[in-house]
């Protein structure tokens, strides 16, 4: 394997310095970069699995080793790379710009962003619930009842339901012990996949539970869109909506992949 580094852009990452140029017009939309390599594959090494561009380990945006912790993880997001065309495109790219994320900024947060989490135990998409009609009201409680016994047996939280959008304190001890369950990972991938997964369903419990393995993460994308899933019954499928949702899912869909990261 070549010494030489490349950054996800294709600049040279031995430490030569960014072009200040190209910085500046950062805050511009960017030109997608050209395609610079022909294989994208993957190396072991100490620490886990770095992603290789024509046999040169590659680095992070902010030239961090650009290393996957799992096989797995590390052959979709060569498998990423390899799909490219004749530009390098970021949007079709979630699993890399997952990793990077949890690279440049988990990793060295780790603290910072569980504690953003932790703020989602108060205000949890499950414990508001819709008063009528009643169709919804069933589909709501079919969803999200078995993960709300679920999180009482495995982490002794308790819920309290409200209905509508009225605020509702939940119990200092539900609080506590959903902390305690996000400060026991300490994978940043992990952490950066729990965090992407509260963040797109408003729900740590549906988190929680993918990282736990309660449910799988076409189960969990389910029970996080049980409003929008009879909204779509009712009114009909707005196709534009459909391409966000669509948009959102594959991010959910990286992030699912995240949370075993560390198994």
């Amino acid at each position: 394997m070549s010494d030489q580094t490349t950054d996800w852009l294709g600049q040279p990452s031995d430490g030569e310095k960014p072009d200040p140029v190209r910085a500046a017009r950062g805050h511009a939309k960017p030109a997608l970069p050209r395609r610079f390599y022909d294989e994208a594959a993957f190396a072991e090494d100490q620490g886990g699995y770095r992603l290789t561009l024509d046999g040169r380990p590659a680095n992070t945006p902010a030239r961090n080793p650009l290393r996957l912790p799992s096989r797995i993880l590390a052959e979709r997001v060569a498998a990423e790379w390899g799909a490219q065309d004749t530009a390098i495109d970021p949007a079709r790219m979630p699993l890399t710009r997952l990793a990077n994320t949890a690279i440049d900024g988990v990793t060295p947060r780790l603290a910072e962003v569980a504690a953003d989490l932790c703020a989602y135990a108060g205000t949890d998409l499950l414990a508001y619930r819709a008063g009528d009609p009643e169709r919804l009201v069933a589909a709501q409680a079919e969803a999200w009842d078995p993960i709300l016994a679920w999180a009482r047996d495995a982490f002794g939280a308790r819920v309290i339901l409200s209905e509508g959008v009225m605020h509702v304190a939940q119990p200092a001890d539900t609080i506590r012990a959903l902390s305690e369950a996000v400060n026991a990972v300490t994978d940043p991938f992990q952490m950066a996949g729990l965090h992407t997964l509260t963040t797109l369903t408003g729900s740590l419990l549906i988190a929680l539970a993918v990282l736990k393995g309660r449910l799988t993460p076409a189960e969990a994308w389910a029970a996080a869109h049980v409003d929008e899933t009879y909204q779509a019954a009712v009114w009909g499928r707005d196709a534009e909506a459909e391409a966000r949702l669509e948009a959102r899912r594959t991010e959910f869909e990286a992030a699912a992949a995240f949370v075993g990261a560390g198994d």
